[in-house]
């Protein structure tokens, strides 16, 4: 069976032979290695078949030396189909740009709408999204992709709390959610002051109430520092008490640190690749082959084709592998000792409030182990110990 997809490239040709001896001539043809197929006989002196395209170019040698008279019925295949279209090249050209210049025009950014903010935060984004290059007029491909817009306005434009970015289309719609203005104080029921922890008082300062301890006085958890009743006997009143009370307050801390830690580092040297992804299928464009370097992180951005309002099943992929080395970092006794200090301190720090400082620290205990530096530190951290409660209601007696 002929391959019918070979003969459409190559093309082929249906012939009409007339004149005495036509059986013969197909002979000859077979002979000198011309393939015929679809042989038919009209009369008793006239055949039809269908040859290649090459060799439809020597047949007329063979035609004259049998006295036969042959003539091209029909012609089909790739050859053919080509000559026609560059007939018609002008109206082939024409629609090819037609259809490019509406994927071009179906990758520009034609809008930009911000909902949820106010004027000055609108003014404020529109400037950022200017920086970055997304405006109107710009290409699709050229900027970054939502995720990363979104990332850049969240830590550029101070006032956002949350920004949602969504590409339909053409247009990107922007949702943005504003920081709250700070609120108003809440009238405070009446209060006593009284500690969270045991602690030695340090400092005061306090706005309403009646303070019950001194400087240098020694509290236990839940004892009374600074009460809502005020006044003389017999002549007072219940408010909120508000202020501060900072203490002497202790803890302990536990931390391990390895004198040798394996880690990647990035040495500065990529290599970028570029690829068509049609549906499940890749194409490399640009950027073959594997990189120098056998260590590294890779980072795909992938940015769809879109025409008119559809999503294509065509995108680009751009792919940066940034190479790495592994990296040994190792401590002397003394300098692992200092990081592990220091890493305890950031421990304590992360659960007290922002104002609470460190006064003081003190080995317990330190040991090396198994290559590590092992410390237990007591802290001495100076922090408010004022919590607000409620005011007990009075019994009858």
């Amino acid at each position: 069976m002929k391959n019918q997809w070979i003969e459409f490239i190559s093309g082929k040709v249906t012939v009409k032979v007339s004149g005495k001896g036509v059986e013969r001539f197909i002979n000859v043809l077979i002979r000198n290695g011309l393939i015929v197929w679809n042989v038919k006989r009209h009369g008793t002196e006239t055949i039809t078949f269908t040859m290649r395209l090459k060799d439809a170019l020597k047949i007329r040698h063979y035609a004259r030396e049998r006295e036969c008279s042959i003539s091209f019925l029909k012609r089909a295949g790739m050859p053919f189909l080509f000559k026609r279209l560059l007939k018609n090249s002008g109206f082939v050209g024409g629609a090819l740009l037609f259809l490019l210049i509406i994927m071009f025009l179906s990758n520009v950014i034609w809008g930009i709408e911000i909902k949820g903010a106010k004027p000055a935060t609108e003014y404020q984004i529109a400037k950022e999204l200017d920086k970055m290059g997304v405006k109107i007029g710009k290409l699709q491909l050229f900027v970054d992709n939502v995720e990363g817009i979104q990332r850049k306005l969240t830590n550029n434009v101070g006032n956002l709390t949350w920004v949602g970015v969504e590409l339909k289309g053409t247009t990107y719609h922007l949702q943005v959610v504003e920081k709250k203005d700070p609120e108003k104080p809440e009238q405070l029921a009446p209060r006593n002051l009284v500690a969270k922890k045991k602690a030695i008082i340090a400092s005061m300062y306090i706005e309403t109430g009646q303070k019950i301890v001194d400087i240098n006085d020694h509290v236990e958890q839940g004892q009374l520092l600074v009460s809502g009743v005020i006044g003389k006997e017999g002549q007072t009143q219940q408010v909120a008490a508000i202020g501060e009370v900072w203490g002497e307050t202790w803890y302990k801390s536990h931390v391990e640190l390895p004198l040798e830690t394996n880690f990647f580092v990035f040495n500065g040297q990529e290599k970028r690749k570029h690829s068509l992804i049609i549906g499940n299928l890749e194409i490399p464009i640009w950027g073959f082959g594997e990189p120098e370097f056998k260590e590294y992180e890779t980072e795909k951005n992938v940015k769809k084709i879109n025409f008119l309002k559809w999503e294509l099943p065509i995108s680009i992929g751009n792919e940066t592998l940034r190479a790495r080395e592994e990296t040994t970092r190792t401590y002397s006794e003394e300098e692992a000792e200092k990081n592990a200090l220091e890493l305890a301190k950031n421990k304590i720090k992360s659960g007290l409030g922002e104002e609470a400082i460190i006064k003081d620290e003190k080995i317990l205990h330190k040991e090396l182990k198994d290559g590590k530096v092992i410390l237990d530190i007591h802290f001495k951290i100076i922090e408010n110990i004022a919590v607000g409660q409620p005011i007990p209601k009075e019994t009858p007696e």
